[in-house]
């Protein structure tokens, strides 16, 4: 077994835009005021996200196609690939869902990336998620626990990294051996003494897993 992971985050860290984003911009302008009330501490992240998905009304190859076009940090396919080739393990964790996490991973021929997620799914020109408050990573707020996974990698692995760029991963970046973050991620760790490298994107990161003698 390998002796390190890297786990990254997805939307705004892997992917430039937030799916929930892409969704509200295009099928869902009502989203908007949702999204205010949500993050005035209205709405939980799942019942948001679980609002804005049930709203799309398309055929799921349009789904599948509008998820195909979001756009990625275009350094991200020779990063994980660096990583494997390098004796790590990479993994996605989010509090999305892995209904188009897999969809990109595949469109990109990204393999052997594990994928912690809200598992989603097709129904009814709608995307749900399936949410099973007795799984052992079950959070109320996000449907998945982030550090959990962390704690639970940290067992198998000797360091484990961590990518993430927003309020959900600064719960993880406390657990996590060294934390990269992204954007607003930055101050809210800034804020909570949590130790962390700012960065704008995995080229950053590579730079400085390399300067550390990390990647090959």
């Amino acid at each position: 077994m390998n002796t390190w992971a890297f786990v990254s985050d997805f939307d705004g860290t892997i992917s430039k835009k937030d799916f929930y984003w892409l969704v509200i911009d295009t099928y869902y302008p009502e989203g908007k005021e949702l999204y205010t009330k949500w993050k005035a501490g209205e709405y939980m992240d799942i019942d948001f996200l679980q609002q804005v998905f049930r709203s799309i009304g398309q055929e799921e190859s349009q789904i599948i196609e509008d998820i195909l076009s979001l756009p990625i940090d275009e350094h991200v396919p020779s990063f994980i690939e660096t990583v494997q080739n390098s004796g790590g393990d990479f993994y996605i964790l989010s509090a999305g869902t892995d209904f188009y996490i897999h969809h990109i991973l595949k469109h990109y021929g990204i393999q052997d990336v594990p994928v912690f997620s809200n598992k989603g799914y097709y129904e009814n020109q709608n995307v749900h998620l399936e949410i099973d408050e007795n799984h052992r990573h079950y959070s109320k707020r996000y449907g998945i626990d982030k550090s959990i996974v962390i704690k639970e990698l940290k067992e198998k692995y000797n360091v484990v990294y961590f990518a993430g760029d927003s309020e959900p991963d600064s719960h993880p970046a406390k657990v996590a051996d060294l934390t990269f973050a992204k954007d607003a991620l930055q101050e809210i760790l800034r804020e909570n003494g949590v130790p962390f490298v700012g960065v704008d994107s995995f080229q950053d990161i590579e730079r400085v897993l390399r300067e550390k003698g990390i990647l090959q």
